[in-house]
């Protein structure tokens, strides 16, 4: 009996998340003026050169903010974790402080930093990534907080300490290893949040992905509605490939053990 509920469960809420996406792709593959089928609007994703370019852009944005976030965020938490216990409690109030800020409030605060960023850098799309960093970091840290919470971090870097390791080498071959699960939760997560981010590229008039589809979308509804299946797609696949990644580590860990 409860096997049968577990399976209508499951049959239930595929429906429900597949059925929108069947709805989408049945759209966007509809000639609305001739009838019948046509791949135009998936075509125009490659051979559009303002869409092609904000999904370049987008891309690029999520590979930089996620870089940059791995880079500031992991050594700090293993740091704080080592040698500053007292301060988690700061470090973690100022990861989560974006979750309650609006996204109008951190464009109309950084207006005045922008300045300075768009003076040294230029006026690229490209320089989003130091405020995408700063969205992503709520639920980068949580993954990444997990993660370290799920080994014996002080004695693995003293034993690597102990047998002649720098901090570079423990951190890189003896932690990294140890919270690769977390560090890709954190990372897909992150890649999720810059390709759905709409607000404050809008407000700050850069044409990413998102800002794109929405322009898109007022003349050419299927191109606009395939550009956002392909986005959601590609977020499904990246869910995927932790879920198998995260099962793949945990089934070798277990056979080791």
């Amino acid at each position: 009996m409860r096997r049968a509920i577990r399976g209508a469960l499951w049959v239930a809420f595929g429906l429900f998340f597949v059925f929108p996406l069947y709805a989408m792709a049945d759209f966007s593959t509809r000639n609305l003026i001739a009838g019948g089928r046509t791949w135009q609007a998936w075509t125009n994703l490659v051979t559009d050169d303002a869409l092609y370019r904000a999904i370049l852009i987008s891309l690029l944005l999520a590979v930089f903010t996620v870089a940059a976030m791995l880079v500031i965020l992991v050594p700090t938490m293993i740091w704080v974790r080592l040698r500053a216990p007292w301060a988690k409690g700061a470090i973690e109030f100022l990861c989560l402080l974006p979750l309650t800020i609006p996204a109008l409030v951190i464009v109309v605060g950084l207006r005045n930093v922008y300045l300075w960023v768009t003076y040294f850098l230029g006026e690229s799309a490209l320089t989003l990534t130091f405020v995408y960093v700063v969205l992503v970091l709520p639920f980068a840290y949580r993954a990444l907080d997990a993660a370290l919470s799920s080994i014996d971090l002080q004695t693995l870097t003293e034993a690597a300490r102990s047998l002649g390791a720098g901090w570079t080498t423990t951190i890189l071959r003896i932690v990294v290893p140890n919270i690769w699960s977390g560090i890709l939760s954190a990372a897909f997560i992150s890649i999720a949040v810059v390709l759905g981010e709409y607000t404050i590229a809008s407000l700050s008039g850069y044409d990413t992905l998102q800002v794109q589809i929405v322009a898109i979308g007022k003349t050419d509804g299927p191109t606009s509605v395939a550009a956002s299946l392909a986005v959601l797609l590609f977020g499904f696949v990246l869910l995927l490939v932790l879920s198998l990644v995260t099962r793949g580590r945990r089934r070798v860990q277990g056979v080791a053990a």
